[in-house]
């Protein structure tokens, strides 16, 4: 079994067969979904919870489906959305029992945006209410190209409001160096890979991937976006998962199965959640 452990399934670009897409994702052994409640803004960020109880509700019917999770989060791009109904708004959701997680949040220095001393407070505010709701948090770290910045400014964030919680989280969509892969196992991290490993010219990031613990990582698509290797170019979707694990697991030395089984069991074990949540 596999666990895709992020994916934007509220996106319009699923509007006309999102019921089908989760069904091939089951048929693709595909066992659960961590859906992104991040939208398109604060506004938006209900719907992935939405999502998850509609299609739960029709697994639990007898539907072919994976099991559907949901976070909550505001993303750094949105974060001079981040007022105090936002963020009020993000509170109630980190309440609701299906939304384990909140994300994706975090820094963004690579796109002109929001100002980066706005990130970051709305970030430290964010953490605030995942840590008084015990969610685990799902980390957006992007560089402008060739800089360190964003990195460096997001551990010191993180070193002063989220180690101490021991809650750890996911480095979502993982890219950084060795060191930063490091740093952020040590603090309770997860970090989790998507099909940009299957590139051509990732071999820098399989290179950082094939030194991590197997209990360190995770797969996700971060559909409906980079879609792997064979499918670049075209909607992502979480059935395609598998082809991250099969790079994952090539590097680890380890088969799909046994790569599928480890990064359940970690998905599992930072979540708080039963065994075999796909079941």
């Amino acid at each position: 079994m596999l666990i895709d452990s992020h994916a934007h399934l509220d996106s319009p670009r699923y509007a006309e067969d999102r019921a089908e897409m989760l069904a091939r994702a089951a048929e693709a052994g595909v066992g659960a979904v961590l859906a992104i409640g991040i939208g398109e803004g604060p506004a938006e960020m209900h719907q992935a919870l939405d999502l998850c109880r509609e299609f739960n509700a029709k697994r639990e019917n007898g539907a072919n489906l994976p099991r559907l999770y949901a976070s909550a989060g505001i993303y750094p791009h949105n974060t001079p959305e981040a007022d105090e109904t936002a963020l009020a708004k993000l509170d109630g959701l980190l309440a609701e029992p299906e939304v384990i997680a909140c994300g994706e949040i975090g820094l963004d220095y690579y796109h002109e945006g929001a100002p980066h001393e706005i990130q970051r407070e709305k970030l430290i505010q964010q953490l605030a209410i995942a840590a008084a709701r015990k969610r685990p948090i799902l980390i957006h770290c992007r560089p402008k190209e060739g800089t360190t910045a964003a990195w460096d400014d997001l551990f010191v964030i993180l070193d002063e409001h989220w180690r101490h919680t021991g809650l750890g989280g996911i480095m979502h969509c993982f890219s950084g160096s060795y060191e930063q892969a490091r740093r952020s196992l040590d603090m309770g991290f997860l970090c989790s890979f998507a099909g940009q490993i299957t590139y051509p010219k990732a071999q820098e990031l399989r290179d950082v991937a094939k030194q991590l613990p197997l209990d360190g990582v995770l797969v996700e698509t971060d559909a409906p976006w980079l879609a792997p290797a064979p499918n670049r170019g075209q909607r992502n979707e979480p059935a395609l998962v598998r082809y991250a694990a099969e790079t994952l697991a090539e590097l680890l030395g380890v088969t799909v199965d046994e790569l599928g089984s480890a990064t359940t069991k970690n998905f599992e074990r930072l979540f708080h959640l039963p065994p075999f949540v796909g079941n």
